[in-house]
């Protein structure tokens, strides 16, 4: 991409945000991230949006592995707000990790917090993202960690880089989306567009004058630095006539994984190598869409299946003929044979330079059913199922949000907050992915933690379910982990441990868990605090699909908890 390329075509204003990696570099980058309103229109309509410093999509922050980076976080809104730095580990520090009421009592209407993140393991694309509410929708930018002083890519130096962020757009108010399905116990509307850097693209009404372009040259190699900021959707990816190449996810560099397309869930992120190689001549078309499309396990709810497009644009010496870009097909809406193939694709790079440590003995052994549940009504006078209300599970337990965080509760030892008995094992066991699940999957709102002991290894088994209609994107905050394995229906503890990559399993922080299917993760135990888990699709977090994992400190000064800042914010 030309550093000459005007902003405009890469982010929709609000206000436009730089993408481009063109200063020097200090061991410490400070930050003011401003929390304001600010007008904004997309299909035809207009409305306020919450933004940071104006932005939509948010400012990039740069930085290289090992440093440290500090954001001032000032609320100029007229709400409450929490900010994550998605897949930042924060070693031994959870204060500044940012969930609501989790780690930390939001920032209040006026008021500021400053937050730091050390970058001791990240290398790669993450991202920022507000974790208050739907806040989400329109708070949310780019990370970009690049190798530290001194050591370079494991691949050829891409000529230049750009960033795409997939999201979502409701023309209501998000919040409002929010307060009315918590009311009324029923679904959340679907959104009103999907968009590529906070543009619908050119398939949607009021939206082609804006669309976002990339500019390339013709033999060049580009870095792709891709997002989902999507509150629901997982997507299907592609640039028409141009094949990807994936070395990385959620800021692990992956081994190379040549693909057409890419499939990516709320929450992960992708580094992909694109060859600028199709424009040979002035009688080869020098446009190409690209373009993302929603997946969803079961087309028979409402969904928004909009596709939402950018263009990528080769750089000419000719006057161009004004021909539509050129659109490669995406796979069914519903194509979850794609997904598996994908998915089971990728690999760590796992070489001298990038080694990895995949847990070989494990001492937690956790089998996690995420589920979509309902909570009984009285007089059956909820919109939910059954007249029942909608709720989200993990091992049957919806989790019920406390009023102070569970950091402060730990630290301080405040009884009452939470109970430390999740469980390691869904209550009753059933055909989880059959057709003819209960409908009637009843649930309670409760506070459970799972407390583990420094250096403990961990493996969860994360089973899927037909109750519902999409995958469950499970995020874990304060440390990756490895996917050593994935399968189709309910998981067999005879056979499926039997197919478990523990050479090169990709590193990641969010796994996608197929609704029919499971998914197996690894990890140690080595990072002291309170750490949230949970599906990364916002309606089941405010449904409960959520819980807490406290690592407790070990014997090591360096493995114990930091003390808490002077300014957290008051609950």
């Amino acid at each position: 991409m030309k550093f000459g390329t005007s902003l405009m075509t890469l982010f929709g204003f609000c206000m436009l945000g730089s993408i481009f990696f063109t200063t020097a570099w200090a061991e410490t980058h400070h930050h003011t991230f401003i929390v304001k309103e600010t007008p904004c229109t997309r299909l035809c309509h207009t409305k306020n949006i919450l933004t940071v410093n104006g932005q939509f999509p948010g400012p990039t922050i740069y930085a290289r592995k090992g440093d440290t980076v500090i954001v001032n976080v000032i609320n100029q809104g007229k709400k409450n707000i929490t900010l994550h730095w998605h897949g930042v580990d924060q070693l031994r520090n959870p204060w500044s990790d940012g969930p609501e009421q989790i780690t930390q009592c939001p920032i209040q209407p006026g008021a500021n917090f400053t937050q730091q993140m050390h970058l001791i393991y990240e290398e790669g694309t993450l991202w920022w993202h507000a974790h208050s509410d739907f806040d989400l929708a329109t708070v949310h930018g780019p990370l970009i960690i690049y190798p530290k002083q001194g050591t370079v890519y494991p691949f050829n130096k891409p000529h230049k880089e750009f960033t795409l962020i997939l999201g979502e757009w409701w023309n209501k108010d998000v919040n409002t989306v929010l307060e009315e399905a918590l009311q009324s116990g029923g679904e959340v509307q679907p959104s009103d567009a999907n968009t590529i850097n906070g543009q619908p693209g050119d398939f949607l009404p009021c939206s082609k004058n804006n669309t976002v372009k990339v500019h390339v040259e013709q033999g060049k190699t580009y870095l792709l630095r891709l997002i989902n900021a999507a509150l629901s959707n997982e997507f299907f990816f592609n640039i028409a006539n141009h094949h990807l190449t994936v070395v990385g996810t959620d800021g692990s560099y992956t081994k190379p994984y040549a693909t057409d397309l890419v499939f990516i869930s709320p929450g992960q992120t992708m580094d992909v190598l694109i060859k600028a190689n199709q424009h040979q001549n002035s009688s080869t078309p020098s446009r190409y869409y690209i373009a993302a499309r929603p997946y969803i396990g079961n087309i028979l709810v409402s969904y928004d299946a909009n596709i939402t497009t950018a263009i990528l644009e080769y750089e000419t010496n000719y006057t161009k003929i004004s021909a539509p870009p050129l659109l490669s097909p995406l796979p069914a809406i519903n194509d979850s044979d794609t997904v598996a193939i994908f998915s089971g694709g990728l690999r760590s790079l796992a070489d001298k330079n990038h080694p990895i440590d995949v847990p070989q003995t494990i001492n937690e052994h956790m089998y996690i059913v995420a589920s979509l549940n309902i909570i009984s009504c009285h007089n059956n006078s909820c919109k939910g199922p059954l007249g029942g209300r909608f709720a989200a599970s993990l091992n049957n337990v919806s989790f019920e949000t406390p009023q102070i965080s569970i950091l402060s509760a730990y630290y301080y030892s405040i009884p009452g907050v939470y109970t430390t008995d999740f469980p390691d094992n869904p209550s009753h066991y059933f055909n989880f992915t059959e057709d003819s699940n209960p409908t009637n999957y009843l649930t309670k709102k409760v506070t459970k933690v799972k407390m583990l002991n420094y250096n403990t290894t961990v493996e969860i088994v994360f089973q899927g379910t037909n109750i519902g209609p999409e995958n469950h994107p499970m995020h874990l905050h304060g440390q990756s982990f490895y996917v050593v394995g994935r399968g189709s229906g309910n998981f067999d503890k005879k056979k499926d441990p039997l197919t478990y990559n523990l050479v090169d399993p990709p590193k990641e922080n969010t796994v996608a868990v197929p609704k029919n299917g499971w998914a197996t993760i690894r990890f140690r135990a080595v990072n002291p605090g309170v750490w949230y888990m949970h599906c990364h699709v916002d309606r089941h977090v405010s449904w409960g699909m959520n819980t807490v994992f406290i690592t407790k400190n070990g014997k090591s000064a360096d493995a114990k908890m930091l003390p808490p800042p002077s300014d957290m914010p008051p609950c």
